[in-house]
């Protein structure tokens, strides 16, 4: 391939990429903009991408309309015990699985993908009637079981990977030199599983964080609902919209997704062998 080919793939590329990315961004940018106008540019036949006069006034609105602390109060303890406990759960599975290779190992993990693909639909009825009958209905911890079994196979088959990813010679070369198994699994495997343990975390934590059908059905009183279903009470029975409003709260809510990613992301993005070196 010539230079200019290179040059000219290369281009392709980056439009591409940049394509994407204008395609991912335009219904946060769009969202952030209709939280920041007035309720006469809301309602203006010739929109604008930036507010003429920027307000508060939506910000004000959502929560003297709606509870939303303390809906991002649950939300948030929902979403980060949730991720905690699949990966407590999922980590030590995901070894085995890993390091014990077999045919029903296998067959696990295949299960583990296609459990995926079952729809809400059909599990909320079964977990309806288990709650009930552990008296966990409209309480946040039988939500977070949910969430918990909802990403736990997803979470495992992440975390499958990611151990098959470290090679298992830095385990051997650790028993030579003359550590314990539970020493080789905390000095050296636990801190090159850390991308992937955080990732995984991660994941669990937003999809509790943004899930809505589970909450719906199982939480009935209104102090115990989480931001997503609150988010639906700023539509009007006809579909009518408290536009200002809503695309305030909905701002709120996607910042602590953001706020998360950014503050772990260079965690994930690090080098799975970093801890490797033996000093």
């Amino acid at each position: 391939m010539s230079p200019r080919t290179r040059r000219s793939a290369r281009a392709g590329q980056y439009l591409a990429l940049l394509c994407y990315l204008v395609f991912l961004a335009f219904p946060f940018v769009w969202l952030i903009s209709t939280a920041f106008k007035p309720a006469p540019e809301l309602g203006s036949l010739h929109p604008t991408w930036i507010p003429e006069h920027p307000t508060l006034d939506n910000f004000r609105a959502a929560f003297d309309e709606q509870p939303l602390l303390r809906a991002a109060a649950n939300s948030l303890t929902a979403a980060l015990s949730a991720g905690i406990i699949a990966v407590v759960i999922a980590t030590p599975m995901a070894y085995v699985m890993a390091r014990h290779r077999s045919r029903l190992s296998t067959a696990a993990t295949g299960w583990v993908v296609v459990s995926q693909a079952f729809p809400f639909v059909l599990l909320i009825i079964p977990l309806f009637l288990v709650l009930k009958y552990l008296h966990l209905i409209n309480t946040l911890w039988g939500l977070i079981m949910v969430y918990v079994v909802w990403s736990l196979p997803f979470a495992l088959w992440m975390l499958v990977g990611y151990v098959r990813a470290v090679p298992p010679e830095l385990e051997e070369a650790a028993a030579v030199d003359g550590a314990s198994r539970l020493r080789t699994l905390v000095s050296v495997t636990a801190p090159l599983l850390a991308p992937g343990i955080v990732a995984t975390a991660l994941f669990a934590f937003i999809t509790a964080w943004n899930e809505f059908f589970f909450a719906l059905v199982l939480l009935k009183t209104p102090e115990k609902q989480t931001l997503p279903v609150v988010l639906t009470h700023f539509l009007g029975a006809e579909g009518a919209s408290d536009l200002g409003p809503l695309a305030a709260a909905a701002f709120l809510a996607t910042l602590p997704s953001l706020v998360l990613f950014a503050l772990i992301q260079r965690r994930i993005t690090g080098g799975m062998l970093a801890g490797a070196v033996k000093s």
